[in-house]
């Protein structure tokens, strides 16, 4: 087995197609119910990334030169430079062979030359992974619980009200690609309501929270081929900003919706604008994305304000998702 440095931006169709089989593979042994990664914007997805922010990755070969384990670290700017985030994806046939310790080797040596102080990874509760990170004394620093709406099970006439019902001097607006110039500053002050929500309160918070950052976001999201839904709830009068729901659906996976962030301000709750905003995404969603299957979303166990919301859609739990944190120093001194 060999491990070294790759460079998705320069990589062969090849290779590409071979990082895709892995991501497939694994999607197949651990999560089979899953949606599989199609080759659309592969490249683009794996190459592009936030202005200050770097995506720095390796792969595992094997004797013939195949690639059978892939790992990317995610290299942030700015306030959050010393931290990262990482995925590691390994064949199941060549599990259990080193390949999984040797990327993550890989990734610890680069994130401490880096200067990265703590490094983290996102686990599917059911999967192997649990006990990989585990054994290597990783911490776990959120438990989440995801869930998901299938589109098919979704009783659409009473979405369809919900989407209407709202109080006066309220009104929604969609967007779809991005926001115009003129919403952008009061959307960005909007998100700094998420920072109160005990969601939040765990880990760091790297949200789109000024329109700079925001337009960044935004751009560099349909870059890698993540096409973004918007849907903003308007105070009428002073036209503020005073709720948001965003939702993205990848090249990559075209038949899931993720859900990213939704806040409605604290002044304007129990008005029933997270309903209506999210019904109504839905119900453009419809029109604008009809390969979809599923969407997912997830909320805290310490409490979610959406969480009543997503389960009169019809969201069900089906699986906890785990935020991993390890120390990079502790790491690689573990690892050797």
């Amino acid at each position: 087995m060999q491990i070294a440095e790759f460079t998705p931006a320069h990589a062969s169709a090849e290779e590409l197609e071979q990082w895709r089989e892995v991501l497939n593979a694994m999607t197949e042994a651990d999560m089979p119910g899953e949606p599989r990664w199609h080759g659309d914007r592969m490249r683009d997805y794996l190459s592009i990334t936030m202005p200050n922010e770097r995506r720095l990755a390796y792969v595992a070969r094997d004797d013939a030169g195949r690639i059978v384990g892939h790992a990317n670290l995610l290299v942030y700017g700015g306030e959050f430079a010393d931290t990262g985030i990482f995925e590691i994806f390994v064949e199941p046939g060549h599990r259990g062979s080193g390949v999984g310790r040797g990327l993550l080797r890989a990734v610890a040596r680069r994130a401490s030359r880096e200067g990265l102080r703590a490094i983290g990874v996102e686990v599917i509760a059911t999967t192997p992974a649990v006990g990989f990170y585990d054994r290597l004394g990783f911490g776990r620093a959120v438990v989440e619980n995801r869930h998901l709406l299938r589109l098919a099970d979704v009783d659409w006439e009473t979405v369809t009200d919900s989407a209407g019902r709202l109080a006066a001097g309220y009104r929604l607006e969609y967007f779809t690609g991005g926001l115009p110039d003129h919403l952008m500053e009061r959307y960005a002050a909007t998100k700094v309501h998420l920072k109160a929500e005990p969601a939040y309160n765990v880990g760091t918070w790297r949200g789109s929270a000024d329109a700079r950052r925001l337009r960044d976001s935004l751009a560099t999201l349909s870059a890698r081929g993540l096409r973004p839904h918007l849907v903003v709830a308007i105070a009428e009068g002073k036209e503020a900003v005073v709720g948001l729901t965003e939702l993205v659906v990848a090249a990559q996976r075209p038949t899931r919706g993720d859900q990213y962030d939704t806040v409605v301000a604290p002044e304007h709750r129990s008005y029933g604008l997270g309903m209506a905003m999210k019904a109504r995404m839905l119900c453009e969603l419809r029109e604008a994305e009809p390969q979809l299957v599923d969407v997912q979303t997830w909320t805290s166990l310490d409490g979610d304000a959406m969480a009543h919301v997503d389960a009169e859609l019809g969201f069900r739990n089906d699986v906890q998702w785990f935020e991993y944190e390890a120390d990079v120093a502790e790491l690689v001194r573990r690892l050797g």
